[in-house]
C-alpha cells in the first residue's frame, strides 16, 4: 500500500473478494519512509519526495485502519539505495535506466514476496493495471484491459514461477475514473489524491543534479560530433544527455539536432537530425522470459515496446544462443534507447522483457 488511490482501492476490492489483507508500506529511505536525496546545493539537507514519502505512510497507515485490516511498514532503505546507485552509474555509462522497473523486480516482487513467506501469506497484490491471466492452465502476465494505463512493462521482471501468487485487481477496470468512483462511494480521503508522475527519489526531475553529485567525474568536457565524426561542438559532461534530446543541446545547426549516439568510453555526444534516430532493431540482455522461450533457431512474431509511453512495434524476436534477445522491427522505430527495458508481447501477453543493450540492425534467422 504506497498511499495512493490505486493500492487503496485494490486492497478494498480484495477484503470485499473475501481475502485476509495485510497492508504493507516499503520505507525506501530515512524520515518516515520517504526516499531521501541530497541536495547538492545544500550540503547536508536531504530531500524527501515522491511515491514514498512520510505523507504517503501516514496515507496508507490510514486506509489500512479505514479498511480494518492489519499494517505493517518494512525498511527497504538499504536496498533502495543500490538502486539510486545504479541509476546514477547507468547515466555516467551514457546509457538511460528506469529505476521504476528494478523496484518492481527486486522489491515489491522480490523482497515482497520473500516477506509475504514469513507470514505464510499466499499472494501478494498491488495496484498496478495489468492482469494474471490463467486460462490456458498457466499464469500469464497480460496487459490491463484499460490500454492506457496499462502497466505490464514495468512489470516484466516477476520470475515465472511468481506469477501464480500476483493479483493486480485494478486490470479489469475501465478506466482511472471508475476506480476513483470505488474510492469515492467507501469514503477514502485519497481519492482524488493525484498519481506520481516523477521519479520518487528525482525531485522536480532533475536527474542531472542527482548524478553531478554523486558521479561529479560525468562532468568531464568532450566532443560533440555528428554522424561523420566531425566536431561540431562541445559538451559538458555525457550524463547530462539521453537517446532523442532535443534541447539544451547549445549548437546551431540551422536545423533542429537530437542526440543519436553516447559513447562514454570516447566522452563523445554524437548529434543528428530525426531521421537518424530511427533504428531497426535492437538487443537486449538480461531478458526474463514469462512463457517457454523459442527455438534458438527460429524466429518468432511479437509486438515490442521500447519505453513505456511506446505503443508496441510489430516485429520479430530472437533468441540467441548466449541468452539475449535480437529484436527487428517491421518498420523502423524512435528512440530506441541503451538501459530502457524491451518488452515483448503476443496480443495481450508478455513474452518476455529485458534491457536494451544496443539500437541497430541485428541479424535474425528467416524462419519462424
Amino acid at each position: 500500500m504506497s498511499g495512493g488511490v490505486d493500492s487503496s482501492v485494490a486492497a478494498a476490492l480484495l477484503k470485499q473478494a473475501g481475502y485476509e489483507c495485510v497492508g504493507v508500506f516499503m520505507r525506501v529511505g530515512t524520515a518516515g519512509g520517504a526516499a531521501a536525496v541530497e541536495d547538492a546545493a545544500t550540503p547536508g539537507r536531504r530531500l524527501r519526495h515522491g511515491c514514498c514519502s512520510a505523507a504517503d505512510a501516514a496515507d496508507a497507515r490510514a486506509m489500512a485502519g479505514h479498511l480494518g485490516i492489519p499494517f505493517y511498514a518494512l525498511d527497504f532503505e538499504r536496498d533502495f539505495e543500490s538502486i539510486i546507485a545504479e541509476f546514477v552509474d547507468e547515466y555516467a555509462a551514457g546509457r538511460t535506466p528506469n529505476p521504476c522497473v528494478v523496484c518492481n523486480i527486486r522489491l515489491k516482487f522480490g523482497k515482497l514476496l520473500r516477506y509475504a513467506d514469513m507470514l505464510d501469506a499466499e499472494f501478494v497484490a498491488t495496484g498496478h493495471y495489468a492482469r494474471v491471466l490463467t486460462d490456458t492452465g498457466h499464469a500469464c502476465l497480460a496487459r490491463a484491459l484499460n490500454h492506457e494505463k496499462d502497466q505490464s512493462y514495468v512489470l516484466f521482471g516477476i520470475q515465472r514461477h511468481d506469477l501464480p501468487r500476483c493479483r493486480f485487481p485494478l486490470g479489469e477496470m475501465a478506466d482511472k475514473a471508475q476506480v476513483r468512483q470505488i474510492a469515492a462511494d467507501l469514503r477514502l480521503h485519497v481519492r482524488d489524491k493525484p498519481d506520481s508522475q516523477e521519479i520518487c527519489f528525482v525531485p522536480n526531475n532533475d536527474y542531472r543534479t542527482l548524478v553531478r553529485h554523486r558521479r561529479p567525474d560525468t562532468l568531464r568536457p568532450g566532443e560533440v560530433h555528428n554522424r561523420a565524426g566531425e566536431v561540431i561542438g562541445t559538451h559538458e559532461g555525457i550524463a547530462g544527455y539521453t537517446i532523442g534530446q532535443r534541447r539544451g543541446l547549445g549548437i546551431a545547426a540551422g536545423i533542429p539536432m537530437y542526440v543519436t549516439g553516447l559513447d562514454a568510453v570516447a566522452n563523445t555526444v554524437t548529434l543528428g537530425p530525426r531521421e537518424e534516430l530511427f533504428s531497426p532493431g535492437l538487443l537486449a540482455n538480461g531478458v526474463n522470459w514469462l512463457v517457454d522461450p523459442p527455438p534458438s533457431d527460429q524466429a518468432r512474431p511479437a509486438a515490442i515496446k521500447i519505453r513505456y509511453q511506446h505503443t508496441p512495434a510489430a516485429g520479430r524476436i530472437w533468441l540467441r544462443p548466449d541468452g539475449s534477445v535480437a529484436a527487428r522491427f517491421a518498420a523502423p522505430q524512435l528512440a530506441v534507447t541503451p538501459g530502457q527495458a524491451a518488452v515483448f508481447y503476443d496480443d495481450d501477453i508478455v513474452l518476455a522483457g529485458g534491457w536494451i543493450s544496443a539500437a541497430g540492425d541485428p541479424e535474425i534467422p528467416e524462419t519462424g
